[in-house]
């Protein structure tokens, strides 16, 4: 669910947040959840103190309580064994907090890492939904409209003629996964995007072969072949065998968060 779909859901909201922590603690000060009287947005950190603060929120929604302070101790008498402390504040979430929060979102996603996947394939798909849920700003491109129609509605998309052509649009610090149905474009696409320094990942789907492949390819057009050398290729690492697609899709997820992020 998200944030403005459980806004549209009825009846009045709390808004959790952790406020301070000390110690070692699930969720850092500043994260939030909201709470409705049969509904939950977001997680404050889980077990016993989450339990604890929806079960207070929910009295608070009962009661017409409009604030509340829990100070949780994350040890035995809680059932968690983080050995901090959470601060937490409860409130109710009227027009003003929503519109902060609503900002907050917007402000925070503006940050957010772009990743390009190059290619809505069978992989391709199945990585934009490993992605979806993720702090990242992911757009699939393609060069096959009937491609683009078999991709979640929810997934930012392109048509792109020449697809290469669009690495100068992603932002310094972004991803670019490459896994067109075509190898000689997927080789126009990664020189393109090795020419770029300030790009945090650039993998291209295949194996060993075809990185060497790539690496003739490179010298046979004049380009500098040393560009491979911050290439990831094969994707997804080579300790996991399996190869459907959606392992694949967790494995390059795995890959990118540890890359951007």
């Amino acid at each position: 669910m998200t944030f403005e779909t459980f806004l549209t859901l009825p009846g009045e909201k709390i808004l959790i947040e952790v406020t301070r922590t000390r110690g070692s603690t699930p969720r850092e000060a500043g994260t939030f959840m909201l709470v409705s009287a049969d509904s939950l947005w977001g997680t404050v950190g889980g077990g016993h103190m989450e339990f604890e603060a929806i079960d207070t929120a929910r009295h608070m929604l009962s009661e017409g309580r409009h604030d509340e302070f829990l100070e949780i101790t994350l040890g035995p008498d809680s059932g968690q064994c983080c050995g901090g402390r959470v601060e937490l504040a409860l409130r109710w979430a009227d027009t003003t907090a929503i519109d902060a929060l609503r900002a907050r979102l917007a402000q925070e996603a503006g940050v957010y890492p772009d990743v390009f996947i190059y290619g809505a394939g069978h992989v391709g798909r199945a990585l934009a939904m490993a992605l979806k849920p993720l702090p990242l700003h992911v757009t699939v491109i393609e060069t096959r409209q009937e491609e683009l129609y078999q991709l979640h509605p929810d997934i930012p998309r392109r048509l792109e003629a020449m697809p290469e052509a669009t690495i100068g649009g992603i932002r310094p610090g972004g991803g670019v996964v490459i896994m067109t149905h075509d190898h000689a474009l997927d080789f126009l696409i990664g020189a393109e995007a090795l020419k770029r320094d300030d790009l945090a990942y650039v993998g291209m789907i295949g194996s060993k072969t075809k990185r060497g492949v790539f690496a003739s390819w490179l010298r046979d057009a004049e380009q500098d072949a040393g560009l491979i050398d911050r290439l990831v290729l094969p994707i997804g690492g080579n300790i996991v065998k399996d190869k459907r697609p959606a392992v694949i899709a967790a494995l390059v997820a795995a890959e990118l968060l540890a890359a951007l992020l």
